[in-house]
């Protein structure tokens, strides 16, 4: 099991990314589970927690991401999934957290680390 989950939502060419307050760098929306939660379980708290208006479709698991980052030498353990549909207001529902909510390109912004991992197998370039 996962260590955390992220959402990966799309639209007309552009993702849902969250940016975190303390380095003000852009995420895949998502969070660490709790004990005795299941990857889908967090995924769905943590989304009402950080964007509580936003509606989302079915979810979908992606990918079980078990790495270690070259960079930081981090390990990830995260489960991604993936929304067929995502609508509703991007309200930022922990604050302190969390500073802004978009839909972006998934290029030209700072990511955090499992954020570029995740957009590169995602979306390359070309």
């Amino acid at each position: 099991m996962a260590k955390s989950s992220k959402l990966v939502a799309a639209k007309r060419g552009r993702v849902l990314l969250v940016r975190r307050r303390r380095d003000g760098r852009w995420m895949f929306p998502g969070g660490r589970k709790r004990q005795k939660e299941n990857d889908k379980a967090c995924l769905k708290r943590e989304i009402k927690e950080e964007l509580p208006k936003l509606k989302l479709g079915r979810l979908r698991l992606w990918k079980e991401v078990k790495a270690k980052n070259r960079h930081s030498g981090r390990r990830m353990s995260d489960a991604i999934f993936i929304a067929k549909k995502a609508s509703g207001r991007l309200a930022i529902g922990d604050k302190r957290e969390i500073d802004r909510a978009d839909w972006r390109k998934p290029r030209g912004v700072r990511l955090t680390a499992t954020s570029r991992y995740i957009r590169d197998k995602l979306f390359p370039k070309g």
